[in-house]
């Protein structure tokens, strides 16, 4: 105990070596709680955000397990237990919605999240500066564009009356096509335009990690021989692999969550089939169809179904190569 405490005595300590080489002891370094009010106090705002806006209205979700009526509030309300959880496992839309949930997530998954990636490496290379700020300049300018925008611009070009595509069309003498209506194409709308919107914000982080890279390992290569292709998949690649490895486990998490906003301005009654997700689901239930009480079931459903998901891939990463998000 006593070879602890003085272990930790001496590593407050300021110590430096004079010319002569003799280590002089300068004072002890006093950390007290006065050191750090300034941080502290700067933490009081954004605890009190979440605890305010994140935390407490989870609350809510009580109303899942009652037949929730305004008058009763959160608390007054009859409890009609897990009610609401077998009625939506026995809907008929419930597989329809746990595919079409899939399929766009895994598709955006597999398109969207390596485009950040491969955005990063590109723009790593650049050594003209102005043209390297240029490039990001333009890329991140569209994430910054609300997706009631994004979804505007997308019926200006493809829509069927006044669109850019059917107007050109129109005017070579062939019928307007409903590009929008089309089920093969909404896919690759949301896809598209997901990439679009997200890639060049989503390049931060990498470009951030490859920041870090010891530009010796360059060096040492280049002077071995290996070409930038060698390089890339030597050096760059495995030093911002952990990244690359949080940013797709924290990505995973988010399977059973398809962007609401974006599926909602996208889709129409011809492609209702293949577009409508859990989020867009909840959102007609919850506010349309005024039953708040199932769409917090359903809610608490996708929120511990994803919670899962999160917790068995993590466990399995950090088995298998040490990644982890805890």
């Amino acid at each position: 105990m006593a070879k602890q405490w003085k272990a930790r005595r001496e590593s407050r300590e300021i110590t430096v070596t004079n010319s002569a080489g003799e280590t002089v002891v300068l004072g002890r370094r006093r950390r007290s709680l006065r050191t750090f009010i300034p941080f502290y106090v700067m933490l009081v705002i954004p605890v009190v955000w979440y605890l305010v806006f994140h935390y407490y209205p989870m609350t809510g979700l009580l109303i899942a397990f009652q037949k929730y009526s305004f008058k009763g509030g959160f608390y007054r309300n009859p409890w009609v237990g897990l009610r609401y959880f077998r009625d939506f496992l026995g809907d008929p839309v419930f597989w329809s919605l746990i595919r079409n949930t899939l399929v766009i997530s895994i598709s955006k998954l597999i398109f969207a999240f390596p485009a950040p990636i491969i955005l990063a490496l590109m723009l790593n290379e650049v050594n003209v500066p102005w043209y390297k700020r240029t490039i990001q300049t333009v890329s991140y300018l569209p994430h910054f564009v609300s997706w009631a925008v994004v979804a505007a611009l997308i019926h200006k070009f493809f829509g069927l009356y006044n669109g850019l595509f059917n107007d050109l069309r129109i005017a070579n003498g062939e019928a307007p096509y409903f590009y929008l209506g089309d089920r093969n194409l909404f896919l690759p709308f949301v896809v598209l335009s997901d990439i679009w919107k997200g890639v060049g914000f989503g390049s931060i982080v990498y470009l951030a990690a490859l920041s870090g890279v010891d530009p010796a390992l360059y060096e040492a290569a280049t002077i071995d021989g290996a070409n930038g292709r060698q390089r890339m998949w030597h050096i760059t690649l495995p030093s911002i692999a952990p990244t690359i490895g949080i940013m797709l486990l924290m990505n995973i998490g988010g399977l059973f969550g398809a962007n609401m906003e974006q599926i909602l301005l996208l889709q129409t009654p011809a492609t209702f089939d293949i577009s409508e997700v859990l989020d867009t689901y909840i959102l007609k239930r919850g506010i349309m169809m005024n039953q708040p009480d199932y769409a917090a079931a359903v809610t608490i459903f996708r929120s511990t179904i994803s919670l899962g998901l999160v917790a068995a891939v993590n466990t399995i990463s950090k088995k298998l190569s040490g990644i982890s998000l805890w």
